[in-house]
């Protein structure tokens, strides 16, 4: 009844906190607060000052019972986090409150939904309220502690709160930089009981703190206590029969979901380098980098190389000049390692050096090209989480390598068209195929010998179109754009009309935004070549092309803790008239109340190349 009474009524703060007091049950809850929540954005002006006066009695942390303190907290945490602008002219108020809250430190319960409110109020905070809620932090960092000690799944959710006060307003936190950085670092030195979450996030908020305050750090003397604690982490092995992310069998250097502490501590590092002078970093940081390569840890060789693989792109020019013959020996040197774990390691730091420091490494193209031509010739014996890492660094290499490169195509070509022949593994193809793009992009048209017989291995993989070879096939769509572009006009011309066919019947079979994608890029490059070849098919390559553009696939709007897909018409009640909805001529009438849009990345990829597409056919074919 009493929630049958709270749907009917929008708002009815008796009712639910009645509801919540009187069960036992943390779900039950848990529950009605979110309900409270869904409704507040809808019905906030229809609560009477009755109701806002019971909240802020439940939330009183005097006499009442403990539960109902709780309970008051609870609710107001969900009501804020929902809409925390009406709140605005109680915040001063609100933030005294959890200056008591938050030194209660045997109520861990009432402290995390305090900060749980904080969090939630921290981007609406305006000039009035920062000197009071600067005043919280240090509260707020034992308050953590203490959570830590409590609940660690409930201590890495408050932590966001650092997140939310430097995205919003970091001068809150400027005057306390010195006690959040080492709070973060005792979070990360404690004993092993911690969770990865906990760590991985006070990892993160030193490397936000750095990127935002990297001249405080440095004058508050933090650098060294932070990369004293960095490289034990960076350093440290995985468990007994365990290895890292990076170094399993089915590994993939495009896997964005690594939340170890290890990948945040090289993190930490690679913001470093963005964000702090080469001179001050370099003078701190390489001491401890030299003893971890000279150790026999091999996990501490590792951890050096990673270092010096991810200060490659902040502090490009200050080893360009200064330290490239050096560092580089020691990467060439680390890929006759006795661990594959430390060629991996050196293999990545290679690819990285070959992304950032061109054209300089390219003029040790007689040390490098051997090395790498060495693992190319075992491809088949190694792990290929460990092959992916030798083509990273290879393709790097080659594309910037240029005429450079003659020399060695028989032995690159020999190995790629056989790992294309030979090999089983799919993954092992695909990195072959993609190899091969880059060597013409450096080759051009010293790759006419080779021409046919990689035509014909593309064949086999641009036609089949099994969903476990979607990635191959996407790969070799991309290759074969490579080559139109690359090879010479005379050569490839009568490839042209064949091309075109092929694409049009790919994306009028396959629905894949990838595959689309590299389909229109293949129109592009066609066009560079036989432009006569697209004009019978400009209306079918036109319309599937603006059909991408105009298409809300992967869009989708975020609402109350709810998602909606867009077009999605299938809620007809009060909460769902928020939808955005985009007519047929693509204007949109966009809901206030609405939290965001996001939009998958393959889908954000499709429309950029989309466009890019349409620009080269109109100029190439007029």
């Amino acid at each position: 009844r009493a929630l049958h009474e709270l749907s009917l009524c929008g708002l009815s703060l008796t009712l639910t906190s009645e509801l919540i007091v009187a069960p036992p049950s943390h779900q039950i809850r848990q529950s009605a607060a979110v309900m409270l929540r869904m409704r507040v954005k809808k019905h906030w002006k229809k609560i009477s000052p009755d109701h806002r006066e019971r909240l802020a009695a439940l939330c009183c942390p005097i006499p009442p019972p403990i539960s109902n303190f709780q309970v008051g907290l609870l609710l107001l945490s969900k009501v804020v986090e929902s809409n925390p602008e009406p709140f605005k002219p109680h915040y001063r108020q609100l933030l005294q409150l959890f200056g008591t809250v938050l030194r209660d430190l045997d109520n861990p319960t009432a402290m995390y939904y305090s900060i749980l409110t904080l969090t939630a109020m921290t981007a609406y905070t305006g000039t009035e309220e920062m000197n009071l809620m600067r005043s919280l932090i240090p509260t707020l960092i034992i308050a953590l502690r203490h959570l830590i000690k409590a609940d660690q799944d409930q201590a890495s959710e408050a932590m966001e709160v650092f997140d939310e006060l430097m995205e919003s307003e970091v001068s809150i936190m400027v005057p306390h930089i010195t006690e959040i950085v080492h709070f973060c670092l005792e979070v990360r030195t404690r004993n092993t009981t911690l969770t990865d979450s906990l760590r991985v996030k006070a990892l993160s908020c030193i490397a936000f703190l750095i990127r935002l305050k990297s001249k405080t750090v440095l004058k508050q003397k933090l650098l060294n206590p932070i990369l004293q604690t960095v490289f034990p982490v960076l350093s440290a092995a995985p468990p007994p029969g365990e290895e890292d992310p990076e170094d399993e069998e089915n590994s993939n250097e495009d896997d964005t979901d690594n939340e170890s502490p290890k990948h945040f501590a090289a993190q930490v590092i690679d913001t470093m380098a963005l964000h702090m002078p080469p001179e001050k970093l370099f003078h701190q940081l390489m001491p401890l980098t030299q003893a971890c390569l000279a150790s026999d840890n091999p996990y501490e060789r590792k951890a050096g190389l990673m270092c010096l693989a991810v200060l490659a792109e902040g502090c490009a020019d200050h080893i360009r000049t200064k330290m490239l013959s050096s560092m580089l020996q020691t990467v060439c040197q680390s890929l006759s390692d006795s661990n594959q774990v430390v060629r991996s390691a050196g293999l990545f730091a290679l690819g990285q050096f070959s992304e950032h420091l061109q054209p300089e490494v390219s003029k040790y193209c007689a040390e490098l090209m051997p090395l790498l031509l060495g693992y190319m010739s075992a491809l088949n014996q190694a792990k290929i989480g460990h092959v992916t890492k030798a083509f990273y660094a290879l393709e790097n290499f080659l594309e910037n390598l240029g005429s450079e490169i003659e020399p060695y195509l028989p032995t690159l070509m020999e190995t790629m068209l056989s790992a294309l022949s030979n090999a089983e593994n799919l993954k092992l193809k695909e990195l072959a195929v993609s190899a091969i793009g880059a060597i013409a992009n450096a080759a051009k048209e010293k790759l006419v010998p080779y021409f046919l017989p990689v035509i014909e291995s593309l064949k086999g993989f641009l036609t089949d179109t099994r969903d476990e070879m979607r990635s191959l096939q996407t790969q070799a769509l991309d290759t074969l754009s490579v080559l139109a572009r690359t090879i010479g006009k005379e050569v490839f011309s009568p490839l042209a009309a064949e091309c075109v066919q092929l694409g049009l019947n790919l994306t009028n079979t396959i629905d894949d935004p990838d595959l689309r994608r590299c389909t229109y890029s293949l129109f592009s490059a066609v066009s560079t070549v036989s432009p006569d070849c697209l004009n019978p098919h400009l209306t079918a390559i036109t319309t599937i092309m603006l059909l991408s553009l105009k298409s809300t696939e992967g869009v989708t709007v975020s609402q109350w803790d709810k998602t909606f897909v867009l077009l999605d018409g299938d809620d007809d009640d009060d909460e769902a008239q928020g939808d955005t909805i985009l007519d047929e001529e693509g204007t949109d009438n966009v809901d206030p109340d609405i939290a965001g849009f996001s939009v998958e990345n393959a889908y954000i990829d499709e429309k950029e190349d989309t466009c890019d597409a349409l620009g080269e056919i109109a100029f190439n074919t007029g």
